[in-house]
């Protein structure tokens, strides 16, 4: 068993681990790793690990280093559950490693939850596995790629439309080229027409953007002055940076009706971004979102909502993404470290192999 163990104070500082894969007990099963996406998600995950609990889902069993979360593909090659086969294939939230073993309650053909010990009380989506038999299927690496992020997408604009948008007319969004905004102007162009969509991004990545043809107006960040201000306008903010959130509320001024923050930190975390002009940026956590969502439809409605824009969104983003393969610990290794210093082109979507759950 190999897993990427990552210094949780300093995350250029990695390494490999091996060792015995574990032996499943009664009613466990043994996953081994197929292949998983690599995205700036995960290196969230990774920035606020502790903060959210994201280093406790796979602990490695010393406090300085932490496992980074990813979602992807594995197959059971142990099984102490009656219900679940070897052979069998599922999809979910996976470690940087060979192997994961985990305890599967609430076992329906679709899927089951971990009930593992160390796992109960974090966030029920982060813990749901889907079960999908044995053969591979269109479009896996999209789905890795997209999905966890779209998802997140999709909530905020249910979010905003229950709340009739705060009144406003437009959406500006920053990081316009990352996957979960994109998502994001996807479903609004779809459930939301009547809202305009604004995308700020840098100058590098406007071409790009444009391309994907999800936007009304795209705007470098040093351009954002020429916006129009006269609308009322909701913000959403994946960039993390203070002094451009500081920027986006005093441009707006009085007309800026909701401002949201999601991925990153608190706003007093994002240096610059003190004593904003305009509303309280609030903090989006997409899990909280869905469990309350579930609550009120059902995890089936939710799923069948969430999947109906989707199939939508990656039939659109793969004319503009290219996937790349990756195969061995180092080429993995590199990837991390490459997205975690943002040196990753919106238009490229790394799938991260293990061969028969050896990198």
């Amino acid at each position: 068993m190999q897993s990427l163990w990552v210094k949780k104070d300093e995350l250029v500082q990695t390494q490999w681990r091996e060792g015995d894969a574990p032996v499943p007990g009664d009613g466990q099963i043994l996953l081994a790793i197929e292949k998983y996406a690599l995205t700036a998600n995960n290196i969230t995950y990774a920035v606020v690990g502790d903060g959210f609990g994201y280093w406790n889902f796979f602990p490695a069993g010393d406090d300085r280093w932490g496992i980074v979360p990813v979602w992807g593909f594995a197959t059971v090659v142990a099984s102490g559950h009656a219900d679940i086969a070897v052979g069998e294939r599922v999809y979910g939230y996976l470690p940087m490693a060979s192997h994961l073993l985990v305890t599967p309650v609430n076992v329906q053909d679709g899927g089951f939850v971990d009930g593992a010990a160390h796992r109960q009380g974090l966030a029920i989506i982060y813990n749901q596995y889907h079960r999908l038999g044995t053969d591979e299927s269109p479009r896996e690496a999209e789905r890795a790629i997209f999905q966890p992020l779209f998802t997140t997408s999709f909530l905020i604009e249910h979010f905003m439309r229950s709340n009739d948008w705060f009144g406003a007319e437009a959406l500006v969004v920053t990081s316009a080229s990352s996957k979960t905004a994109l998502g994001l102007a996807m479903v609004v162009k779809n459930l939301s027409p009547e809202i305009r969509r604004i995308g700020l991004t840098s100058a590098d990545n406007k071409a790009f953007v444009e391309e994907t043809g999800l936007y009304d107006e795209v705007l470098v960040y040093h351009h954002l002055a020429s916006a129009d201000a006269g609308r009322a306008t909701v913000s959403v903010d994946f960039a993390g940076n203070g002094p451009l959130l500081a920027e986006i509320h005093a441009h707006w001024g009085d007309n800026l009706k909701f401002s949201s923050l999601v991925g990153a930190t608190h706003v007093e975390q994002r240096g610059g971004a003190a004593d904003l002009q305009g509303p309280k940026p609030e903090l989006f956590f997409a899990p909280t979102a869905a469990e309350t969502l579930m609550k009120e439809i059902g995890p089936a409605a939710f799923r069948a909502r969430v999947d109906e824009q989707f199939a939508a969104f990656v039939e659109s983003a793969s004319g503009y993404l290219a996937i790349e393969d990756l195969t061995g610990t180092e080429a993995l290794r590199s990837a991390y470290l490459a997205m975690l210093a943002n040196e990753i082109a919106p238009s490229r979507g790394l799938m991260c192999h293990f061969a028969h759950g050896r990198a």
